[in-house]
């Protein structure tokens, strides 16, 4: 039976119940475990102090980290504090909804990069990101994950060797929110390893407000932006935006729809009724000023 380095990055989150949960999991299957959670600079004092009795369960650790190094960092961090030869990266955010998720993990194929998915189990009528992913969702069951292995990986929940991932760690350069785990699926299709898709996935329950999830939003888009020529082929925005008539018509266009009704969109997706459609055209709109303003 493998032995197993359970990594859980986190961010001014509370995950003792995540790490409860996965210890209860990985006593009663037997394996040789650990769990180590480091915290990448919280500024949540009552989070912090929250997370801290993770330290009492048995082989559990969790990393006080006054500085925030940015999620490729705490990850690359996480490889060299395991001791065990099979990593799995858990985010900090998600939650256990089945009593068998790491036996599930433990019984996967032994090569390349196993991703058990992630699912939605609320749905929150006046929150954007519970909207946002409850529509998303029959796009991530592992049928539709198997068709497209390397677009549809994340880092949220995910196997991989030690020895892969200190041999190929993720790009230090993402700091930001956004994409880290989309140029590391690139990385590794360009290097023939595989990932294998199962299904063992991990649950969205707890989500921020629509304020908080806009701001995450351009934070991704800004990291999209920036690393536009390096993800080419591997985003479904940037595809829109390469077409032959975009830079013509549809990025000044976009640019100007931006600038004239952003303020109601944003009104509207911080509001108490907030609309998938408008924050489609609000994402668009946002990408297209960023990529109007570097050419003008």
């Amino acid at each position: 039976m493998r032995a197993l380095s359970i990594l859980i990055p986190t961010y001014n989150d509370v995950c003792l119940t995540l790490v409860t949960d996965l210890h209860r999991q990985a006593e009663q299957v037997g394996c040789d475990f650990e769990i180590i959670v480091a915290d990448d600079g919280s500024t949540d004092t009552a989070v912090i102090q929250a997370n801290r009795p993770i330290n009492r369960l048995s082989h559990c650790r969790y990393i006080e980290r006054r500085e925030n190094v940015g999620r490729a960092a705490i990850r690359n961090f996480l490889v060299h504090e395991a001791q065990y030869d099979w990593l799995l990266f858990i985010d900090g955010d998600m939650m256990v909804r089945h009593d068998d998720f790491l036996q599930r993990y433990i019984s996967s194929p032994t090569d390349g990069i196993i991703y058990g998915g992630v699912t939605v189990s609320q749905w929150q009528s006046d929150n954007l990101r519970s909207l946002y992913e409850h529509h998303a969702a029959p796009q991530h069951t592992v049928t539709q994950r198997q068709r497209e292995p390397y677009l549809d990986f994340h880092t949220a929940n995910f196997m991989a060797s030690r020895q892969l991932m200190l041999q190929h760690p993720f790009d230090i350069r993402f700091r930001h929110y956004g994409y880290e785990d989309v140029f590391f699926g690139k990385q590794m299709q360009q290097l023939h390893i595989s990932i294998i898709h199962i299904d063992s996935p991990l649950s969205f329950e707890r989500f921020e407000t629509n304020e908080q999830f806009l701001k995450k939003t351009e934070e991704g888009l800004r990291t999209l932006y920036l690393f536009r020529e390096e993800l080419k082929g591997y985003s479904r925005l940037l595809e829109l935006f390469h077409a032959p008539f975009s830079p013509i018509i549809l990025v000044p266009l976009l640019a100007v729809w931006h600038r004239l009704f952003s303020s109601l969109e944003h009104s509207n997706l911080t509001g108490s009724h907030p609309s998938l459609l408008l924050f489609s055209l609000y994402k668009l709109g946002y990408f297209a000023r960023l990529h109007y303003s570097s050419t003008t």
